[in-house]
């Protein structure tokens, strides 16, 4: 901020939805009660300023390397949005999916379509969960606007609304890349542990985007379906170079489905990479 002073009017930084409060419920690092939706731009931040165990943050150093051990979004923020001498802007941003996306968000499922797999198993609490997510050109399309725009201040959530659930959006990938399969949610204690995800899922993170939308007069440039259908097209062609096999676990996913009474039918495999 101060070797902005005198060159800019106003600096724009990329921060992120998980510096509410209400990430930090969902991921157990936050005590209290849920927190109440939906989040806006006054919604409190973390208290706790370690959202993630050194693992994680390990298991992100090795896909971004400007995560560091102090890993803190929030202390950003703050010293962004206090400048005396240069106008503070801070976009959160929601999960960004599309092209480029390094965490490779859809390939789980893309890989189970194609081998051939005739159902997916989602544990209720994560069938239901309700998350904020952006396709990475319309989150662009945010970021110039914030830039580019003299009304830019202050802090502005960036997502797709309406909020779609974990299971929803599952569907309209499916959808675009023509699996004929079914989804299957199971109760948490029957899903297969490699299926779980840790956390509060009760602890929906459902954002409003409404403030950029009106002030700077955002919206998506590419629907949700062609987003959906680029992004397939992208995994599709640039699979992550190492695959953790344990994501994987088919015999225990399959067992799974004849506890319930499910036949696991046949689906013709697919070469993942056109």
């Amino acid at each position: 901020m101060t070797v902005s002073s005198g060159i800019a009017p106003r600096v724009v930084a990329i921060s992120s939805m998980d510096v509410y409060r209400a990430w930090g419920v969902l991921v157990q690092s936050e005590p209290g009660p849920l927190e109440p939706l939906p989040i806006v731009e006054e919604s409190p931040v973390r208290s706790n300023r370690q959202l993630y165990p050194p693992e994680t943050v390990k298991m992100l150093q090795s896909v971004f390397t400007w995560v560091d051990e102090h890993y803190d979004k929030i202390a950003v923020e703050e010293a962004v949005l206090n400048s005396s001498e240069v106008k503070g802007v801070v976009l959160r941003l929601p999960m960004v999916y599309g092209p480029g996306d390094r965490l490779h968000r859809f390939f789980p499922l893309l890989k189970r379509f194609a081998d051939g797999r005739s159902s997916i198993l989602l544990a209720d609490d994560l069938a239901a969960w309700r998350g904020p997510r952006g396709y990475v050109e319309n989150v662009a399309r945010a970021i110039a606007l914030a830039a580019a725009s003299e009304r830019a201040a202050g802090v502005y959530n960036v997502c797709e609304e309406p909020t779609l659930s974990e299971l929803e959006w599952q569907k309209r990938i499916a959808i675009k890349a023509q699996w004929p399969g079914t989804f299957v949610v199971l109760p948490r204690e029957q899903t297969p542990k490699h299926l779980l995800q840790p956390g509060n899922a009760a602890q929906h993170v459902v954002v409003s985007s409404q403030r950029i939308r009106t002030e700077l007069r955002y919206k998506e440039l590419v629907d949700l379906d062609e987003a959906i259908h680029r992004t397939i097209a992208w995994e599709q062609s640039n699979p992550p170079g190492v695959i953790n096999p344990q994501q994987f676990d088919y015999k225990a996913e399959d067992a799974a489905l004849a506890g319930r009474g499910l036949a696991r039918s046949h689906i013709k495999r697919q070469r993942f990479a056109p």
